[in-house]
């Protein structure tokens, strides 16, 4: 039986995911279960693996278009079916997208709800329908482009947003603004005494991290302990062990290590605020931040607080590039009670991280430089390391953070107390 394959949810409350790549091709065989998609979310690229076997009949989105939750993407077609089993599915969705009547006829068909969700249809000045996706609508607006110049490329010729960015590429005008009263001369004026930019339309990550960034800093109680730590003998440390092992070892893969002892030190910093009750982790899960071109990933490692240096080196270098090749899996941004930011290596002094909900602390590390510093009355030149945490008042109470805190500074400045 012929198959419309439709964009799943892969994320709660997703309305709008990214097709980023195709792994098929039309007269491709196909087997529930195979890898035929890569989609991205706001946070990661996903593989899509089908629920149909048989043979790909049309692929209904191109690489790179953004298509809404439930909206149609490929046609499988079962052993012995010809074209006409998989028309057949496009043709009860929308028969004839120019005729308005056809329309609201296959409007009232259930089958017809996913493919007529995905789209609005513009009516243009010659009485044809025009089928534009939401965003494109939207993007549109913005740019003061008319949809009826383009012509639409996508499924039943809609409007996706390549044609729109094809369009504003071409140099095609924009749509004159309505009512104008301003003069050619102050038009000129106000051109001569703005700078020039170029617009750079916002990712889903993009929008996502602005989301919860927002979401975090107005809706959590923020409060933040900093202390100096004297980092001579983890540097010495590192420094003894890069000599004698194939896995080199980081400041930054030490910092993650005492962060999970001293939770291990500290049980009940251990925890995440749930509405209902306190959810506290008998095992140290970390965020780990990193920078990509995109914008910021957080991928979690389980169990820092059993894993060797190396171990724990290793699983660092690889999340991270993964996450910056975009190949994280969503599992894998998911969960974990505290966080690990690090700008020490761009020279950052000190720094204060924000939370990323539900966990309810993130460390802020700083560079490790020499400074001077007071040792049993005398002023002694050390490497110190500045950090700061911040942490959720709901979770964590002043007191408990400031144990925290000093149970890290403990590990941190005695490294060897975490290799035993």
């Amino acid at each position: 039986m012929a198959t419309l394959i439709t964009m799943p949810e892969v994320a709660a409350g997703a309305t709008e995911i990214v097709l980023s790549k195709w792994h098929v091709a039309v007269g491709a065989s196909v087997s529930v279960g195979d890898i035929i998609a890569d989609i991205e979310t706001e946070k990661a690229v996903v593989d899509f693996a089908c629920d149909a076997e048989g043979t790909v009949y049309k692929i209904l989105v191109a690489d790179g278009d953004s298509v809404e939750v439930g909206a149609p993407i490929m046609i499988v077609l079962g052993a012995g079916e010809d074209g006409s089993a998989g028309d057949s599915l496009l043709g009860v969705a929308a028969p004839t997208v120019h005729a308005a009547d056809n329309v609201e006829t296959a409007a009232k068909s259930p089958v017809a709800t996913p493919l007529v969700s995905s789209v609005e249809p513009l009516v243009t000045t010659d009485e044809s329908r025009q089928f534009v996706s939401p965003i494109v609508r939207k993007l549109a607006r913005e740019r003061g482009i008319e949809l009826a110049q383009i012509a639409g490329t996508g499924p039943l010729g809609r409007v996706v947003r390549r044609d729109l960015e094809t369009f504003a590429q071409s140099g095609a005008s924009a749509a004159p603004a309505a009512n104008s009263t301003f003069s050619s001369s102050s038009e000129l004026a106000t051109q001569e005494h703005s700078s020039s930019y170029s617009t750079v339309p916002h990712t889903g990550m993009r929008r996502a991290i602005a989301r919860r960034l927002t979401e975090s800093k107005s809706t959590v109680p923020h409060f933040y302990v900093t202390a100096d730590c004297k980092v001579d003998a983890l540097l010495e440390l590192r420094a003894s062990i890069n000599q004698s092992s194939s896995v080199k070892i980081s400041v930054n893969d030490i910092v993650v290590k005492a962060v999970a002892s001293a939770l291990m030190d500290v049980p009940d910093s251990n925890v995440v605020w749930n509405a209902e009750a306190m959810h506290k982790y008998e095992s140290a899960d970390i965020a780990i931040a990193v920078t990509t071109e995109g914008g910021l990933f957080t991928p979690v490692i389980r169990g820092v607080e059993k894993r060797s240096l190396s171990n724990l080196s290793m699983e660092i270098t690889e999340l991270a590039s993964r996450a910056r090749a975009g190949k994280l899996r969503q599992e894998e941004l998911e969960g974990g009670s505290f966080a690990v930011s690090n700008l020490g290596m761009f020279g950052t002094k000190e720094f204060s991280a924000i939370l990323n909900p539900p966990q309810s602390g993130i460390l802020a590390v700083g560079a490790a430089s020499p400074r001077a510093i007071v040792e049993d009355g005398q002023i002694v030149i050390a490497n110190v390391m500045t950090v700061t945490l911040s942490a959720d008042h709901r979770a964590v109470d002043g007191a408990l953070a400031a144990q925290w805190l000093a149970a890290f500074v403990k590990r941190i400045e005695n490294p060897l107390s975490m290799l035993v």
